[in-house]
């Protein structure tokens, strides 16, 4: 089990920070309350926690039986809230306050041993999350009696966290990670992921071009081929003639994506291609848990991790087409990221499905850098000024200029300014804007470019479809993901035919036996699926 234990001062969010988590947890929460409602002022305060908490959860008194309180919690998340009051109460029941040295030593000592027995009832939770008022930080006072809650409070806290996996610091609404025990192996019941996470995970930072070598018939990355068409070339061309000695402009840009869309233009962001849109998202939007739905472009949940966000990771199921499921994101993660078409399946989610998942204090993000690739664009969000959705954008692909980085988010004002806040200067360069300027303007051709990738796409499916021993999803991009039984014999058999094809299984929730094959022309696809055929009948 797990034991979080969240330490923070009077009103500093503490107590929504620890909610949160205990929402997350993924179990039936057990609220154990310690607030005294005699005091009207306080009164106050405790309704207003009441009301902000999910009517499902079960609240507890506890009384000065601390462990008793908390006991008996299998299957559980314990939330005690807070550890500060229910001193203060018990010194009061044990006539502390007021009593000589000799009643203030003894109350100390029940107590503290009424805090080891719980400290020891936390086992029976499935997780436990323990709220402490952060003490001694201030002179240490004249009166006796606060002096003794001062002592017990700092020791007490001390015991929770020696048994704690995880310590945040709450301070103004910010989370600050303690970080675990020497030699402990935090538990992920609370947060797959937790903080801190100074560098991203490396297998969340690899991409498909690293398996393409030179002369091999490149099926890893999935960038349409054939390079830029030649009106682009033509526009880039002039860009770099007359603007590369000044610094770059993005007002053109701006207006032609706000056109394109039917948005308005400070709802626009230009980025350096959509990655860098994803990485914006932790220090724009400050989230408390996070949660990406997986198997997807990792580079969002790289960035969130980069930042200290806790993520949570929420799986597609393949045997229903890794179709999304909002039901199965956390209600405390207050930022979600899902991908429409996502990668590697190329699974297309209806536009209900994104909206579904909505909650009052979320963010949704939709990665739709693989839409354009889409004929129609069905399910798209480009166009829904949502106030809580933010939807990205890249040309890469469509346009087939990797090179240039060419992506945009599209969001409600407020959410805009707050990724441009955080966006570095001249983000987008010359030569993007302009390549956003042409290509805004002629949706006709990039619209002839969905329907050549679709047709390439279902060419390829119809060709794997013929070859025994191998799984196939063919979604809605320019890509097919398959399983095979031995997916790193495979992929060693087809790299000494000069095939490269993209290793699934450094995104999340798929296998060393899953790769992602990018579709290209009938003969190329032909040539692809021979040397898949024998790579596995030379395996099996």
């Amino acid at each position: 089990m797990s034991v979080i234990v969240v330490v923070g001062g009077t009103r500093s969010g503490k107590s929504a920070h620890a909610e949160r988590l205990a929402g997350g947890s993924g179990l039936p929460v057990r609220y154990v309350a310690t607030a005294d409602d005699g005091d009207p002022s306080m009164a106050d305060r405790i309704r207003g926690h009441v009301e902000r908490r999910p009517c499902g959860w079960q609240t507890v008194s506890a009384g000065t039986e601390l462990a008793h309180a908390l006991s008996d919690a299998a299957g559980k998340c314990v939330l005690l809230d807070g550890l500060g009051p229910w001193i203060a109460a018990c010194l009061h029941e044990l006539g502390a306050f007021g009593g000589d040295g000799d009643v203030l030593r003894g109350a100390q000592e029940m107590i503290l041993r009424e805090i080891d027995r719980a400290v020891s009832a936390l086992g029976d939770a499935g997780a436990a999350i323990v709220v402490c008022e952060q003490a001694g930080e201030g002179l240490l006072p004249s009166d006796a009696g606060a002096r003794a809650w001062l002592d017990v409070l700092g020791e007490a806290t001390q015991r929770f966290a020696a048994r704690a996996q995880r310590v945040d610091y709450v301070v103004a609404g910010r989370v600050v990670p303690l970080g675990a025990p020497v030699g402990d192996t935090p538990s992920p019941a609370l947060a797959p992921d937790p903080p801190p996470v100074v560098t991203p995970d490396p297998s969340l930072r690899r991409h498909g071009d690293r398996d393409v070598r030179p002369g091999d018939a490149d099926h890893a990355v999935n960038v349409i081929a054939g390079g830029p068409p030649d009106w682009l070339r033509e526009t880039l061309d002039v860009a770099l003639e007359t603007g590369a000695h000044t610094y770059p402009r993005e007002d053109e840009a701006l207006c032609a994506l706000a056109a394109l869309h039917a948005r308005r233009r400070d709802e626009v962001v230009p980025t350096n291609g959509g990655a860098e849109a994803l990485w914006l998202l932790g220090p724009a939007l400050r989230p408390a848990l996070a949660a990406c739905v997986h198997p997807a472009f990792t580079e969002a949940e790289a960035g969130l991790h980069a930042h200290g966000i806790p993520v949570v990771r929420v799986h597609r199921d393949p045997d229903a087409g890794f179709a999304l499921d909002p039901d199965a994101v956390p209600d405390a993660a207050d930022l979600v990221v899902v991908g429409n078409p996502a990668s590697p399946s190329g699974t297309l989610d209806p536009a209900s499905s994104i909206l579904a998942l909505r909650r009052p204090g979320r963010t949704v993000v939709v990665d739709e850098a693989f839409m354009d690739l889409v004929p129609g664009q069905p399910g798209s969000l480009a166009g829904e000024p949502l106030d809580d959705v933010i939807v990205v954008r890249s040309l890469t692909k469509v346009l087939a200029v990797p090179g240039l980085r060419v992506g945009y988010a599209l969001a409600a004002s407020p959410l805009a300014a707050r990724l441009r806040a955080v966006r570095p200067p001249w983000s987008a360069n010359t030569l993007d804007l302009a390549a956003l300027c042409a290509a805004a303007a002629r949706p006709d051709a990039l619209a002839a470019v969905s329907q050549r990738a679709a047709l390439e796409r279902e060419d390829l499916a119809q060709r794997l479809g013929t070859i025994d021993g191998i799984r196939t999803w063919h979604g809605a991009a320019n890509f097919c993901l398959v399983e095979v039984r031995d997916g790193p014999a495979v992929l060693a058999a087809l790299r000494d035919r000069a095939v490269a094809v993209r290793p699934a299984a450094s995104f999340p929730g798929l296998t060393a036996n899953h790769m992602r094959l990018t579709a290209r022309s009938p003969t190329e696809n032909a040539h692809l699926a021979d040397a898949l055929a024998c790579a596995i009948g030379a395996t099996a």
